[in-house]
């Protein structure tokens, strides 16, 4: 993928794909403190939304805050979910790209009825229905995105969430930015094998499995979203536990930095069900590998940036307009 080729200039998926390195040389860290200054007083956080608003951003921080060990409590939900909880002495990041879906919209009203000092909006957009009723709005620096799917605003998002986990931890971020950029930008552009692409072409299913740091997951919605097949997500070595009853000849697995000591189990699974894997990973493996930069605490980025790569190649060869979906929606489910 790259942008001197109008295969794929021409969609402003790709263009915004190829935004995040930008989005991460400019991303300020200090966008963050007033979640974390509230965090601090709270000792617990509950980040919310809907789709890529929640996946990623959600779950990447939630895996580093357990790996630190840090005490304030992290959890994600749903924000229908989420409506049920009792969450009056938690802090409440509620992120909304266009700052419109309902079901946040339908929290943030309920938190600021019950009086709720501390939450907070993320969004794309200045004078959103969102930012009217949080305590206060961070809004993105990536600006809007004109492709049905969700990419740079995703990198900001997350990295807006993960700043509070390293700030609480007593952790600086900012020297690790500068490196990221150019390491995704090389994941974004690398060449991917010709058979790997056409594997997943005649794949009945395209699976991706990994940590639940938010990775493997939004891969799995940017498979529908970026080359209309199904896919599934298989968090970390469920693939291992019993997906393979169902899986068809010639279906394909992703797996993002598969656990060395299960190599040997990787390949008796998927052999045996005559499936294809291709790992992800910071260096090669037994299997076909897609080899990506170490990025150290940040790699979920890169592996993240990797994954697109592999699904815009899949679209292009399938001739698939990549900023228009048949029925997907930029605003999944709009206020």
């Amino acid at each position: 993928m790259n942008l001197s080729d109008n295969k794929y200039a021409q969609f402003y998926l790709v263009r915004e794909m190829m935004d995040t390195v930008k989005t991460i040389e400019n991303f300020n860290p200090s966008d963050a403190s007033f979640i974390v200054e509230s965090a601090r007083r709270s000792g617990k956080i509950l980040f919310s939304g809907e789709g890529s608003s929640r996946i990623m951003p959600s779950k990447n921080a939630i895996r580093k805050a357990l790996r630190w060990g840090i005490p304030t409590f992290t959890h994600t939900e749903g924000s229908h979910q989420a409506c049920e909880y009792k969450l009056d002495d938690y802090t409440v990041v509620l992120d909304s790209n266009s700052g419109r879906t309902k079901e946040t919209l339908t929290l943030a009203n309920k938190l600021k009825a019950q009086g709720h000092k501390d939450f907070f909006g993320v969004t794309a957009n200045d004078g959103t229905p969102l930012e009217e009723v949080c305590i206060k709005t961070d809004v993105l620096k990536c600006g809007w995105e004109n492709a049905v799917a969700a990419t740079k605003s995703v990198v900001e998002q997350t990295l807006l969430f993960e700043s509070v986990i390293w700030a609480l931890a007593g952790k600086d971020i900012a020297p690790e930015l500068a490196p990221l950029a150019k390491k995704c930008e090389k994941a974004l552009t690398l060449p991917i094998p010709a058979e790997v692409v056409d594997w997943a072409r005649k794949a009945r299913t395209i699976y991706f499995a990994g940590m639940n740091d938010g990775v493997a997951e939004e891969l799995t919605l940017k498979t529908n979203e970026i080359t209309r097949r199904k896919s599934d997500f298989l968090e970390g070595t469920y693939a291992l536990h019993g997906p393979e009853e169902v899986m068809e000849d010639g279906d394909i697995v992703f797996v993002v930095n598969p656990v060395e000591s299960e190599y040997a189990k990787y390949k008796s699974v998927f052999e045996g069900a005559n499936v294809h894997m291709v790992a992800i990973d910071t260096k090669p493996t037994p299997f076909t590998t897609i080899v990506v930069p170490d990025a150290g605490d940040l790699q979920q980025y890169v592996y993240l940036c990797a994954g697109w790569n592999i699904l815009v190649e899949i679209a292009s060869a399938d001739g698939i307009n990549l900023d228009k979906p048949n029925r997907a929606r930029k605003v999944g489910n709009e206020m």
